[in-house]
């Protein structure tokens, strides 16, 4: 079984976005998964290239089992890669190669430059939400005042009702667990953002809710990589496609208007 990648876009590249806006690069990644008891090699993710823009949004879609979250988790660096490069292109203009980038200088990126929200959230329990929102200020060494008084901020701003603030989000519904969960994923401006189904167990209103807030947070100029199974949100959030298919045909990619 081969995974291949159709590149999709609703704007011609090369007319429509300058060059320094290029944000992540990644060119024929390919993951696979070996079992060890049955020594045999499982394919996910393969021959796939696809590429994100400050302020713009790259979808990538497909049947489930096609290796979408696994692109996520080798940008992020939670999975090795197989074969291929992931390009990012720092503040500087420094082009870093994810796939062989050290664990401390990774550590680092996921620090200043890149954020990943998952479906879910996790956090410690009994912590408050303000505190659990702050952490990433915390971790990079900002003063805890100044963090939270951010923090408040953003979660006015995303219209958390301020009585949750002080609470733990364990206890809050989908959709506020995800504001919190998106909210904590932005609260360090990072350049780029990877978001994992954001809506996929969402009610409808919540959902508008969450993306509302990815519509301002493109807007801020972040280069988000998105997972998404809606067709409706892929045309109304995507400036890009990037459809994962297991069809037994030859390994293309492309760039459409």
């Amino acid at each position: 079984m081969f995974i291949y990648a159709h590149l999709l876009s609703r704007e011609t590249l090369i007319e429509k976005i300058m060059p320094t806006n290029l944000i992540l690069k990644i060119e024929n990644l390919s993951k696979s998964f070996f079992l060890h008891e049955q020594q045999k090699s499982i394919p996910s993710a393969q021959n796939v290239f696809v590429e994100a823009y400050s302020g713009k949004i790259t979808a990538i879609t497909g049947d489930s089992g096609v290796g979408k979250s696994s692109i996520l988790k080798c940008v992020y660096g939670t999975y090795l890669t197989s074969e291929g490069s992931i390009f990012y292109y720092t503040k500087d203009r420094e082009c870093l190669d994810l796939a062989k980038v050290s664990e401390q200088e990774m550590i680092s990126l996921r620090k200043t430059d890149i954020s990943f929200v998952t479906q879910f959230l996790h956090c410690l329990p009994r912590q408050s939400t303000i505190d659990v929102v702050a952490k990433p200020l915390f971790d990079l060494g900002i003063d805890q005042k100044e963090a939270r008084e951010k923090t408040k901020n953003l979660l006015a701003e995303i219209k958390l009702p301020e009585r949750l603030w002080n609470l733990s989000p364990s206890t809050f519904s989908g959709g506020e667990k995800q504001r919190v969960n998106i909210a904590r994923g932005i609260i360090f401006s990072p350049r780029l953002l990877l978001l994992d189904e954001p809506t996929a167990s969402l009610d409808k209103a919540s959902a508008e809710r969450v993306v509302k807030i990815i519509e301002r947070i493109k807007a801020s100029g972040t280069a988000i990589l998105i997972i998404l199974h809606d067709t409706c949100l892929v045309a109304r959030l995507a400036d890009f496609e990037v459809y994962l298919s297991s069809e037994n045909n030859p390994i293309t990619s492309k760039v459409l208007s």
